[in-house]
Formats: structure tokens, sequence, C-alpha cells
């Protein structure tokens, strides 16, 4: 399992899986608005696009854009955005995997991964995860994990045509001192063992 900065060279892996998942995430993927009137409408961007927008982000410490490798191949996407410095110093976390290997707890080590490299080595406080309440395997991931719930937002985002009510998901650096790794770690140990 490794997580490694997004790059132009993925394109054709990325659009591959992107494509063969396409009805799995439908309903959990982001959409863009309708224009406001006298608009043109807004275009997806293409892959290099998004690569490049993603990056310029990171380059301006607002954004962290992961690929997850698992068994050497590319299987997903997680970006830490959002970062807010200063009095916050915090980030959310949205993602996706190939539906071939959900289940293997490969999201969960994941998010583990990018939540332990954000709260030691970038130096944020909090992390969020934003989940609609109808996406019961990603709900999962983030509590396996011990995110607490905080609340609703509703018609928080545009996804699937329509704005959508997420449950807020949060954890902050001082409920994992032992890491969040090391702590999903010594969770899946305990239930292999029962």
């Amino acid at each position: 399992m490794l997580l490694r900065p997004i790059r132009l060279r993925d394109q054709r892996t990325w659009r591959e899986v992107n494509r063969r998942n396409r009805e799995w995430l439908r309903p959990w993927e982001a959409t863009i608005p309708p224009p406001a009137p006298g608009a043109p409408p807004a275009q997806r961007p293409t892959y290099r696009q998004m690569v490049r927008h993603l990056r310029a982000e990171a380059n301006a410490g607002r954004m962290l854009p992961f690929v997850i490798e698992y068994q050497g191949r590319l299987v997903g996407q997680l970006t830490v955005a959002g970062i807010t410095w200063g009095s916050m110093c915090s980030g959310h976390v949205g993602y996706w995997v190939d539906r071939d290997v959900a289940g293997r707890g490969v999201m969960p080590t994941a998010v583990a991964l990018a939540t332990d490299h954000c709260f030691r080595t970038v130096g944020l406080h909090r992390m969020e995860v934003c989940i609609r309440p109808e996406n019961g395997p990603s709900r999962r991931v983030v509590e396996k994990l011990g995110f607490r719930e905080e609340g609703l937002r509703p018609r928080y985002l545009h996804i699937d045509g329509g704005w959508r009510d997420h449950l807020v998901y949060a954890l902050t650096a001082e409920e994992v001192p032992e890491g969040l790794l090391y702590r999903w770690k010594q969770a899946r140990r305990a239930h292999h063992d029962k």
C-alpha cells in the first residue's frame, strides 16, 4: 500500500480505473452545479487540467493530492484539500477507490497514512471527512478509524446533479498520539485475534 503524489504520466491508468468505476462512483462524486443565469456552462476539467490545478494548490500549501497504489497498481485517489493555517491548522480528506479492492482495508489504511502525514509532518491539528449519509461503505472507513461524527451539513456539496447533505467526521492530533495508522493496525489485529 502506497500513497504518492499524482502525476501527469498517471493519466492512462487513472482514466481506465476511473472509467471502469464510473457507475459505482457516480452517486458520491462531486459534480459541477448549473451556471448562474447568463453564464456559460462549466466544463469538467481534463485530466491534465486537473493535475495542474492540484499541483498549483499543493505548491500554495492548500492541498495534498495523492494516488493510492495497492500491490503495485493505481487503485484510487485521496486528496487532502481546504488546508487552512493560522489558528485553525486543518484540512479535509476526500477519496475514491477501485471497486475491485474495496473491503480489503485499502481506504482506511490510506486515510490513516494521510492523516498521520498531516499531523506529524505537515503540522495540521484537525482532519475532517464529509460523507453523504447514504454512503455506508465510506462512513465505515472513518468509523473504523475512530473519527467522531460531529453533525450534518445540509446541502453541503453538489453531487450527482443536486446539492447533497453530508455528515461531518473529525479527528484531532491529540486523539491519536500514537498515530492513526498504529491505532488502525492494532484494531485490525484485535479483530483478527477474536
